[in-house]
């Protein structure tokens, strides 16, 4: 399984939308609340579909007006049982996403539980086949560095990605964003593209020829978000009135 660090988790959230449901999320704070407090689990009822998923922590400012801050967010790209799937990657985006430190039992309290169930992966035909605010990205891209430069500086949506050596596969880097992190930053395509690349920690010039090198997979992710309070109350009705 692959650990894929990503910035705030993202998606759509239509209201008849059952894909995704606070029950999932509940599951998710569960699993780390268990583990923080040594309490006893409570089995999940939700159908155990498979999904590629991703779990998202924020915590809330303690300044009134703050927007919530990104404290972990890990997800996978392959379907796996969304049971086990949430309570597994509930614990990894808690304790190592490696950009944070880990969650400690007493940020609980502040904390709010995001879960995205990606759906609807689709090869896209160039990088800049997709839809901001409807699709997440992942791109895959020869490390430019390995690479003669035969730049064209004409844009151009066309992707030349078809023409490269699969022997320099090993040599690919990668990134991803949610459907959202593009909105939230106010990006169009090409902006969103140039950060991605960053992000897969290529720091040289980005140039046209980088950007159509891009292998692009657009996918879309049904999503839900619930705060502490509302897992304490699930929990109680669940039985646990220590809390």
């Amino acid at each position: 399984m692959s650990l894929l660090p990503v910035d705030p988790a993202g998606g759509l959230t239509a209201v008849e939308d059952k894909t995704c449901t606070p029950e999932h999320c509940f599951h998710a704070f569960d699993a780390l609340y268990c583990a923080l407090t040594g309490s006893t689990p409570i089995p999940p009822s939700f159908p155990d579909e498979k999904f590629p998923l991703f779990i998202t922590w924020n915590i809330k400012s303690s300044r009134p007006g703050r927007a919530p801050k990104l404290r972990g967010c890990i997800g996978n790209f392959e379907p796996m049982p969304i049971r086990e799937g949430i309570a597994e990657y509930a614990l990894i985006s808690a304790f190592k996403d490696s950009r944070f430190r880990k969650i400690e039992a007493k940020e609980l309290p502040l904390l709010e539980c995001g879960i995205s169930l990606l759906t609807d992966f689709e090869k896209a035909s160039s990088y800049l086949d997709w839809t901001v605010g409807v699709h997440g990205i992942h791109i895959s891209f020869p490390n430019p560095s390995i690479y003669p430069s035969t730049d064209s500086s004409a844009p151009s949506p066309l992707s030349s990605s078809a023409f490269l050596p699969r022997f320099f596969s090993r040599h690919t880097l990668s990134a991803t964003y949610l459907p959202d992190v593009m909105v939230e930053q106010g990006w169009d395509k090409i902006e969103a593209i140039d950060s991605a690349i960053r992000k897969a920690d290529w720091n040289g010039t980005i140039t046209e020829e980088t950007r159509r090198s891009i292998h692009l997979r657009r996918y879309q992710s049904r999503k839900r978000v619930v705060e502490w309070d509302e897992f304490v109350q699930w929990r109680r009705g669940n039985g646990d009135e220590d809390i």
